[in-house]
């Protein structure tokens, strides 16, 4: 009997297949995926796919769902069980697979679910998921064929190798962990248990329920705990996760929080000492301290689109290093596997911090000064947005702006910078802007304000505190 499959289109992003459980994605979803996906990976020659949970409470059924489609394409499925998004990636270098697939709803809010997907090593995205859709919906899946299952817990070797290349010593550092009910739980235990130091873990249970706040650092509000506790306990450095544990947030010894972009400054310097030269990759909403500072510090700074999927293949084309994005997303091709890892982040951040002789705030405090907005999101309908950006990109250029389109539009002007861009996973323009005083920043939101006038859109709401940087 042909397999065919209908998924809603809402589900069918750019970097991975997302949607809310029950509604736009279902247990038939995540079997049809197993049938289009592992379809895919056997016309590519094949063998063996690799698949994770994180720890939302949909999570195991749809992995379940998920596993019997890819075995009936006759694939062996190795299943790594629940953990962190990047120990799925982990295991499938380690592991050598054809396919790797995670079901994870990542920083998305409880009751959304999703899964993240490699082949043969590289991310699967863009129109490799649009694929699936059109294999599902035309029976294209390859004839039934039954293949096998094994579990594996990788959890201590993966641990085990992201302790290997800790380099901060025995300094004794102070650290405060937040969790945030993330599926790096049980590893994040067995890691701080192999390193120096005081280590304090909160919110340390999986729990799709998320108890303690949403799991989602590059939002302050869900810092909040961890920047009081690490006040309280006088620590060096606060680090947390999202849901899946392939983001990172990072707090100093004050309890200040230090942004995607900064993260990457310190990385940066550091890695440049034994990569001199080389490309560090960051997306089109960071600093412009950070790609000065890279230059600074004897690297080629180089701006890409957002997306983790993006970053990650870029870094495959340019040999790069090192990329971040200012959602948190870290990635380490130096004496790592080129992908978004948060414990491996924090790892190589701990021993940056170790070998220095001064606390993190100090560090943050000697960058140089701007002021920005975070960033700013706000409803645009899907088929509208795209045409918005080329229409602020054609009058930009007939004004001779100083203008890079390389994911929207990156307006430089004397007063500092702006960003306008579409999200490729929802249904919204985002506004980000930064200059070196308010008075400058109040002249680049007007900026903004006064093309989307021109392209019949209402000024977002700005209203949200501007930030230090």
């Amino acid at each position: 009997m042909t397999f065919t499959h209908t998924f809603n289109p809402t589900s069918l992003r750019e970097y991975d297949i997302r949607g809310i459980v029950g509604k736009s994605l279902t247990s038939e979803d995540a079997f049809a995926i197993g049938r289009t996906f592992g379809s895919v990976v056997i016309r590519h020659g094949g063998k063996t796919v690799v698949t994770g949970y994180d720890g939302r409470l949909s999570s195991p059924d749809l992995e379940d769902a998920l596993v019997e489609g890819l075995v009936a394409c006759g694939l062996n499925v190795v299943r790594v069980r629940c953990g962190p998004t990047p120990m799925l990636y982990f295991a499938s270098v380690s592991l050598q697979a054809d396919g790797a697939v995670m079901v994870t709803g990542s920083h998305n809010p409880a009751d959304y679910n999703g899964f993240k997907m490699m082949l043969a090593g590289k991310p699967f995205f863009g129109p490799q998921i649009q694929e699936l859709g059109v294999l599902a919906e035309t029976g294209h899946a390859v004839p039934f064929a039954r293949g096998t299952i094994l579990g594996l817990d990788l959890r201590t070797d993966y641990v085990r190798r992201l302790l290997k290349d800790w380099d901060g010593g025995e300094k004794p550092l102070k650290v405060v962990w937040d969790n945030g009910n993330s599926a790096a739980g049980d590893v994040l235990q067995k890691l701080v248990a192999g390193l120096p130091g005081e280590h304090i873990v909160l919110n340390g249970g999986i729990d799709g329920h998320f108890p303690a706040h949403h799991p989602d650092p590059t939002v302050a509000k869900n810092l909040e705990q961890l920047i009081a506790e690490v006040r309280r306990q006088k620590a060096d450095v606060g680090l947390a996760f999202d849901g899946d544990a392939d983001r990172v947030g990072v707090v100093d010894d004050q309890g200040e929080i230090l942004w995607g972009d900064q993260i990457l400054i310190l990385l940066a310097r550091d890695v440049l000492k034994t990569h001199p030269g080389a490309t560090i990759i960051a997306d089109v909403k960071a600093s412009q301290v950070l790609f000065d500072e890279v230059r600074k510090a004897g690297g080629k700074p180089l701006m890409w689109r957002t997306g983790h999927s993006l970053i990650k293949t870029k870094m495959a084309e340019t040999g790069s290093p090192l990329a971040g994005e200012m959602s948190g997303h870290i990635f380490f091709a130096d004496k790592w596997y080129g992908f978004d890892d948060a414990l491996y982040a924090a790892v190589r951040l701990l021993g940056i911090l170790a070998r220095q002789d001064k606390p993190l705030s100090a560090i943050r405090e000697a960058l140089p000064r701007t002021v920005s907005t975070p960033e700013v999101r706000f409803d645009c309908d899907d088929t509208r947005k795209f045409k918005v950006i080329e229409e602020v990109a054609a009058r930009l250029r007939h004004e001779g702006a100083d203008v890079s389109e390389i994911d929207g539009v990156r307006v430089n002007t004397p007063d500092g910078w702006w960003l306008l861009r579409a999200s490729n996973t929802q249904a919204v323009l985002v506004v980000r802007a930064e200059g070196p005083d308010e008075a400058a920043l109040e002249r680049l939101k007007q900026a903004v304000v006064a093309q989307l006038a021109q392209s019949g859109l209402s000024a977002p709401d700005f209203s949200g505190n501007n930030a230090g940087h």
